[in-house]
């Protein structure tokens, strides 16, 4: 156990040389053996950002929090780099690194790779995918770009992330919807679920359709599956059952009129949930007055 502990002391603490920094980009240089595997301390002068990361946004605040975290905790992760003469590009690992910048810190430990620029745009991009914070179009492009730009099939990509091809795919679809219906997504204003019940719509003046309604009447994702069936196929049963389901502002509606005139009462609205007609349940001649006197 001990002597496990002094190895990775001498790997986190051990500085890079003017030399190794100089000498050594490839895997076939001599003394490379001493970066692969071994974590070593990297000066953060040293480091650049990669300009093909696809993260692009780093919240403020949330690197804030990071940086306290590595000046009482030291960074617990290191980052991913690759050899690039002298210097050293982030492979993974960038908010790590803006982090312990703002900390204050001089160094960051580090894995070395040497490998050429496919291969680190793959490694990237691959990272950014098993990332938690992505939204779902940021997710949709760098499955694109890895299918694009590295030339990947699906097939190759579903087993390096380990997800479904029909996942993929229907992850790429919504890349289809237009950049307002995208950044509705991409702000959680809809979720993914909802993007893949517009774009099951062929015409775009029906996407537009569905997804001002999921606006309008805050549609969850079965209910605008539902609308989505029945802008295709207004007589079919999926339609007639769009119809009968209430959106939650027509149920709030409901709740509150029934509370007031102390009846039943039930909301029937149309298909495209933009007009219908409100019935009220009465006894007897006296509970119509009743909701009569309350009307006035």
């Amino acid at each position: 156990m001990k002597d496990k502990k002094r190895a990775m002391g001498r790997g986190l603490g051990a500085i890079l040389s003017a030399e190794s920094k100089a000498t050594i980009n490839s895997a076939t240089d001599e003394g490379a053996d001493k970066f692969v595997g071994n974590i070593v301390e990297v000066a953060l002068e040293d480091i650049y950002p990669n300009p093909t990361q696809p993260r692009t946004y780093f919240d403020e605040k949330a690197l804030n929090e990071l940086a306290q975290s590595i000046k009482n905790l030291g960074v617990i992760q290191p980052i991913t780099l690759r050899k690039d003469g002298e210097k050293f590009e982030i492979i993974s690992g960038e908010r790590r690194y803006r982090a312990t910048k703002i900390a204050g810190l001089t160094t960051i430990p580090a894995y070395i790779r040497l490998v050429n620029d496919q291969e680190l745009l793959e490694m990237a991009l691959v990272e950014n995918i098993q990332r938690e914070d992505l939204d779902a179009i940021e997710i949709a492009l760098t499955y694109h770009r890895l299918l694009e730009e590295i030339g990947l099939t699906q097939e190759n990509l579903s087993q390096r992330i380990g997800k479904d091809r029909s996942t993929i795919t229907n992850s790429i679809r919504l890349l289809r919807l237009n950049p307002d219906i995208q950044n509705a997504i991409r702000s959680g204003e809809i979720s993914a679920g909802h993007g893949r019940a517009i774009i099951s719509l062929e015409n775009e003046e029906d996407q537009q359709v569905l997804f001002d309604l999921i606006i309008k009447e805050k549609l969850n994702v079965r209910q605008a599956e539902q609308a989505a069936a029945a802008l295709k196929n207004p007589k079919s049963p999926a339609a007639k059952k769009a119809k009968a389901e209430l959106s939650n502002n027509y149920k709030r509606a409901q709740k509150t009129i029934a509370d007031i005139l102390d009846v039943k009462v039930e909301i029937k609205a149309s298909g495209n949930g933009k007009k219908g007609k409100i019935v009220l349940d009465f006894k007897n001649e006296e509970e119509l007055e009743y909701i009569l006197s309350h009307i006035k």
